[in-house]
């Protein structure tokens, strides 16, 4: 932290609810037979986070940066480490010295991790990925994906198959289902029967399919899942998903910005309408004059005002620009002033750019 900052924006970690949120999802997987890896990357890897993921017991911890893993690892902090991006080829000799595990699409790639595995006396635990739908990554066709899983577990000495993993919901917006899940077990018999052992790990996706654990729909042969909004957020389950997810907490992540303005204004800019200072041309609703607040904090820590939830009964979302965030006060009870501080709940999206921020004070509570 830059102790030269001023105090504000400020984000305010509740690592006491993170624990609990980490240990409710846990336990709930653990009774249907599912493991857990703890994704980090959702907070950056924040080692005061990080920590609590090892002391729940989540049997791995998980990130598409390998930079998040070394630092932990660094750290002290102990348990198996999966990279969860498809390894760049540039990064393996990092890879292997570091991670224990990895998802992975592309056979070039795990060769390149069999012959640095040798060259470091090492091994590396490999789950291949399979794209049902999703156009992320993943082998398209199955038939290749077992080809490549009997190569491992035949030719490639240092390497071990651990299993198979799919992602549904980044990208394609597709969403996981019975149906999927079972496609993906599916694949996961007919490799275990060309090999003639069970599958350590079947990953049935992130937490965009913890919804199927909840609902009671998720499939027997599922034994894995990779779970970070859930835990860290908790909010696509409820708002989203429509789902009970039982006692999971809100608060671990909270937004505090400094009201820097306070003015009566239109609400439609006067003049002629051209770009923003990011090139896009929104559209603006006349409503008129009505009570703004002008707060200190914009795009570059936030990423999008439209990623943030006011706790304060009446404050409503207008815009924001690089540094600045705009809200309606108009229907507020409370008459806020300069100096003022507003909070703010968050999405996924926010705390992925406001833990990456060196603008925004990191304070644990």
């Amino acid at each position: 932290m830059n102790t030269e900052q001023t105090p504000y924006p400020a984000l305010l970690i509740n690592n006491e609810a993170l624990l609990a949120n980490i240990k409710q999802v846990k336990d709930l997987c653990q009774k249907k037979g599912i493991s857990i890896t703890g994704i980090i990357k959702g907070f950056n890897g924040d080692l005061e986070e990080v920590k609590q993921y090892e002391l729940a017991g989540c049997a791995q911890i998980g990130s598409s940066r390998i930079a998040h893993i070394i630092d932990a690892k660094k750290a002290g902090i102990a348990g198996e480490f999966m990279l969860i991006r498809i390894p760049m080829l540039s990064e393996v000799d990092l890879l292997v010295e570091w991670a224990d595990m990895s998802l992975n699409s592309e056979p070039t790639v795990i060769t390149k991790i069999q012959e640095t595995c040798v060259a470091q006396n090492k091994r590396h635990g490999v789950v291949l990925m399979a794209d049902l739908g999703d156009l992320r990554e993943g082998f398209w066709n199955p038939e290749e994906l077992i080809q490549e899983a009997i190569r491992i577990e035949t030719e490639l000495s240092n390497v071990d198959l651990l299993g198979i993993g799919t992602n549904l919901g980044c990208y394609g917006s597709i969403k996981p289902t019975k149906e999927k899940m079972e496609e993906l077990c599916a694949i996961a018999k007919e490799i275990e029967d060309k090999i003639g052992h069970k599958l350590e790990i079947v990953s049935g996706g992130a937490s965009t399919s913890y919804p199927l654990v909840l609902s009671g729909d998720m499939p027997s042969g599922i034994n894995h899942l990779r779970i970070g909004e859930s835990i860290t957020i908790a909010y696509d389950l409820k708002e989203i998903w429509q789902l009970d997810d039982g006692d999971l907490r809100r608060d671990v992540f909270t937004l505090q910005a400094e009201v820097i303005e306070v003015k009566d204004k239109p609400t439609h800019p006067v003049g002629e309408v051209f770009v923003d200072c990011f090139g896009a041309k929104p559209t603006y609703e006349d409503r008129g004059i009505r009570k703004r607040a002008v707060l200190a904090v914009g795009r570059l820590d936030h990423g999008g005002d439209d990623k943030l939830i006011p706790l304060e009964e009446g404050v409503v979302m207008v815009g924001s620009s690089s540094d600045h965030t705009i809200v309606d006060i108009e229907d507020c009870n409370r008459q806020w002033k300069v100096g003022d501080v507003m909070e703010f709940a968050l999405t996924y999206a926010a705390v992925m750019y406001l833990t990456n921020s060196k603008y925004v004070h990191k304070l644990y509570i």
